[in-house]
């Protein structure tokens, strides 16, 4: 399939990735972790053909107060905080400030791994590998900030794979993880939602519904 072609939906998109993961097909090391809300049925689609069991990893961002589109780090499942050194050392952020603007996106996080979850715990990735999936990325920073939190949740592995992306974003990502799969890296690459004829929202009951699901297997360690 050519760079400029659209996919159909997310599903399909999750279809496609998932035929050049193939050599993660199978093995019981090998989790599949979907970004929401976007990344998660893509992420079902990955983990149905490789057999290997579903779950959500949730990132938010950490937004400099007063300009919170500009991140100063970033938090994600497992209680994982990563920070942006250059933003914190360069704006001069008071740590007092920093714990306050996670604990409130803490809540914000639990309360949505709640919402997709219930009360069956996250997959154990320690000694794992961990395939990050998303519907695409831009810049790729929410990304960065799962790969950091899962290498501090000790995960043996980590593949980041993506519906599509820009190619230097993939290029980028392939020197901080093991592996980087993006089925399509357009050129140009404009906006994620371009490159399917249906972007429409993800729900938080379509990903509730594809986590009970667990998609390719139950996880054994649960």
């Amino acid at each position: 399939m050519s760079d400029g072609v659209r996919f159909e939906d997310r599903r399909e998109g999750g279809r496609r990735l998932a035929e050049r993961l193939g050599r993660y097909a199978g093995r019981p090391d090998v989790v599949v972790l979907g970004l929401p809300r976007g990344g998660v049925p893509v992420a079902a689609e990955v983990a149905r053909a490789l057999g290997a069991p579903l779950d959500v990893f949730v990132v938010r961002k950490l937004g400099v107060p007063g300009h919170e589109e500009l991140a100063m780090g970033a938090i994600a499942s497992g209680g994982i905080r990563v920070l942006n050194d250059d933003v914190v050392r360069t704006v001069g952020i008071p740590e007092r400030v920093i714990d306050a603007v996670a604990a409130r996106e803490l809540e914000t996080l639990e309360a949505r791994e709640r919402e997709y979850r219930g009360e069956r715990p996250a997959v154990d990735v320690r000694g794992r590998t961990a395939i990050l999936v998303d519907d695409g990325l831009a810049t790729g920073a929410t990304m960065r900030a799962a790969i950091r939190a899962l290498r501090d949740l000790r995960a043996s592995g980590i593949v980041v794979a993506v519906r599509t992306a820009p190619r230097e974003t993939c290029e980028a990502l392939g020197r901080e993880v093991d592996d980087v799969v993006c089925a399509s890296t357009p050129d140009p690459f404009t906006a994620v939602g371009l490159w399917y004829r249906d972007f429409t929202p993800v729900s938080d009951e379509e990903v509730r519904e594809l986590l009970d699901g667990r998609a390719g297997r139950p996880d054994p360690m649960d």
